[in-house]
């Protein structure tokens, strides 16, 4: 024991991010044979459990790891941990366990290799204490990741993956050039509070803000989610919204802007998703909305608040992924996730039936699981500073979960109206991937102050918090109670919304419809520009091409003249171009 412990301490220094990218390369290099196939599930599951033993080993005390760079003058900082970075880092690490054993059952080394370098780069990121190593990591997020959007060979998620791709590579270009501008000002790139003194801190705030899916830059997140594969859209929920997250808390606390940035995330997506038909897209408005409580306590910026942040986040990853995992087994056995077309799988998935409901439990906040010991801290942080408008709607957000996640997702797909469909339960490695997910989110709720409260930034005010007390537990049994009444009352009298297939317009429809416009109209001017030009150019080469035929064909003048006469013509032409260049010479140095 002692050894293993010296051992673990002595992988001090080593950012646990680049175990899983080396272990993604590995997985892309494997192919063609069943000891591939065996040794990429072996990586798939080892190479996060490894750099989660390399975390464990990591002194959250110890000073950073400093890389200078003499010839560039610049000083890097590779690797920071502290008690900001361990929340996330472990989180994103459980996720990254759960996604492998969730993807064992297909044999796609693209898919395989994305997954474990896109979460390899969030990792690395949450340890980078400057800007440079910052932007290099977040934009490997971008490149790896889009390549589980493509993995679904359909049109529309090829189209999709490129709208993503060009968002988020425009994020990482908004990032460096506010690092630049920031840096500047201040003569260092190291990351840490930012604030908004200064241009290249807004900068800084809107690249964060695109990857975090702010208000009317959220739609690339609903676009993209839904188009991945079944296994690709889990990964991708636990992620790019939360390292965005992380440089929130890191770079803003306490920027009051951003308590009504998240206010209003929280609200917004909940319209839309008591509309969707699609239930992976119902999920993608509920991940925004449930950014939105993390971004708003990161405003908040006390310290219950942003313990609050932390909590959230990592109960968060934990039971969004639950959810996407049991609506891609529905989608791996059915083909479809849209509420219209399911109904009574209940009959023969009930396993998934169950996690599912476990999952919607959990997001809704309901005692003695994962969600409410997360989010209480959050509604509690901003009770305590009197917010009371931000309260009201962070509350009326509580109840709109109920409604879309904790009672719609499980209700259309198992319950409902019998489909008539009867499809096997999820295969094995999908159920045991559920299954560790759901139990997590129970163990968590019934133990936060062993388990996850521990884990947060400031320890000492979360072993104070008095979660589970009368007054939270009446006001969020209260809460739910009323948002299960109006759901049943609406269905009663047959004013909730009809799931029916559609198009659901977001505010992306603004900008998309007419750049779609403006680019057909360029196009056009430029084809028939272009047409132009080139009818000019050939005009211009036809009279040419007959001038020169005329001078130099056998029968041409300079066939008709003498030799001296003819070479004393080429020579007054060639002065005069000698003269004006002379000239043009002349005016250009004066």
């Amino acid at each position: 024991m002692t050894e293993f412990s010296s051992l673990l301490s002595g992988l001090h220094g080593l950012n646990p991010g680049f175990v899983m990218i080396l272990g993604g390369v590995l997985v892309a290099a494997l192919r063609g044979s069943q000891a591939a196939d065996l040794a990429r599930a072996v990586v798939l599951i080892g190479a996060p459990i490894l750099a989660m033993l390399v975390l464990l080993g990591t002194d959250l005390g110890a000073p950073p790891v400093v890389v200078s760079l003499p010839g560039l003058g610049l000083e890097l900082i590779p690797f920071r941990a502290d008690p900001i970075t361990f929340p996330f880092a472990l989180a994103f690490l459980i996720a990254g366990v759960l996604n492998g054993i969730y993807s064992l059952h297909i044999k796609d080394r693209v898919q395989d290799a994305a997954g474990l370098i896109y979460s390899g780069a969030a990792v690395a990121a949450v340890f980078a204490g400057d800007f440079i190593t910052l932007f290099l990591f977040w934009e490997l997020t971008a490149i790896a990741s889009v390549f589980l959007i493509w993995a679904n060979p359909t049109p529309q998620a090829y189209k999709a993956g490129l709208r993503y791709l060009v968002i988020q590579i425009f994020s990482g270009v908004v990032l460096l050039a506010g690092a630049a501008m920031f840096a500047q000002g201040t003569g260092s790139l190291a990351f840490g509070y930012v604030g908004l003194d200064s241009p290249g801190g807004w900068l800084i705030l809107l690249a964060f803000g695109i990857k975090a899916a702010f208000p009317l830059l959220h739609n690339w997140l609903q676009d993209a989610y839904p188009q991945a594969t079944h296994t690709g859209t889990v990964i991708l929920s636990a992620y790019t919204t939360k390292l965005a997250v992380y440089a929130l808390l890191r770079g803003f606390p306490g920027e009051d802007m951003l308590i009504w940035v998240g206010a209003i995330m929280t609200v917004f997506p909940l319209f839309f998703a008591v509309m969707e038909n699609d239930l992976r897209k119902v999920l993608s408005y509920s991940l925004n909305n449930q950014v939105g409580f993390m971004v708003c306590a990161v405003g908040v910026g006390t310290e219950l608040a942003l313990n609050g942040a932390a909590a959230h986040a990592f109960a968060h990853i934990i039971y969004k992924a639950l959810l996407f995992m049991t609506m891609g087994a529905v989608l791996f056995r059915v083909g479809t996730t849209e509420a219209s077309k399911l109904g009574g799988l209940h009959r023969t998935m009930p396993f998934t039936t169950i996690c599912c409901i476990i999952g919607a439990i959990s997001i809704s906040g309901f005692p003695l699981f994962s969600g409410f010991v997360a989010k209480s801290m959050t509604m509690s942080a901003v009770q305590y500073e009197h917010l009371y408008i931000i309260w009201i709607m962070l509350l009326f957000a509580s109840v709109g979960v109920l409604e879309h996640s904790g009672i719609k997702i499980p209700f259309f797909t198992f319950f409902g109206h019998d489909s008539g469909l009867r499809p096997k339960e999820a295969p094995f490695n999908m159920a045991l991937a559920m299954g560790l997910a759901a139990f997590i989110c129970i163990i968590l709720g019934l133990m936060p102050y062993q388990l996850l409260y521990p884990l947060l930034p400031y320890r000492e005010v979360a072993a104070g918090y008095q979660v589970y007390s009368f007054d939270h537990i009446n006001k969020q049994m209260q809460s739910l109670t009323l948002a299960a009444f109006a759901f049943a009352l609406l269905k009663q009298f047959k004013l909730y919304p009809d799931e029916r297939p559609g198009v659901i317009l977001d505010s992306d429809w603004f900008y998309r419809r007419p750049g779609h416009d403006i680019f057909v109209w360029t196009g056009a001017v430029l084809s028939r520009l272009a047409s132009g030009l080139g009818e000019f150019a050939g005009r211009t080469a036809d009279t040419a091409g007959r001038g020169l035929t005329a001078m130099f064909a056998p029968n041409g003048i300079a066939s008709r003249v003498g030799l001296v006469a003819s070479m004393g013509a080429w020579a007054v032409a060639m002065l005069g171009l000698v003269l004006l260049l002379a000239l043009a010479a002349n005016v250009w140095q004066f």
